[in-house]
């Protein structure tokens, strides 16, 4: 449940930079890398910060 909160205020986060890169006039090529980078990234920290750790043995 965590990992999907995550994700979700990533995707705000991502929408809101997209916004802001379409108004400031960049072209929608680079916007679409740039969300893709940006997703990938939320992804990542997202799994990294949201998994449960092994108990140490």
């Amino acid at each position: 449940m965590s990992f999907a909160l995550y994700l979700v205020g990533f995707l705000l986060i991502t929408g809101g930079v997209a916004w802001g890169l379409v108004v400031a006039g960049v072209p929608h090529l680079y916007v679409g890398i740039a969300c893709l980078i940006l997703l990938g990234l939320g992804i990542v920290t997202g799994v990294a910060k949201t998994r449960t750790r092994d108990p140490s043995q």
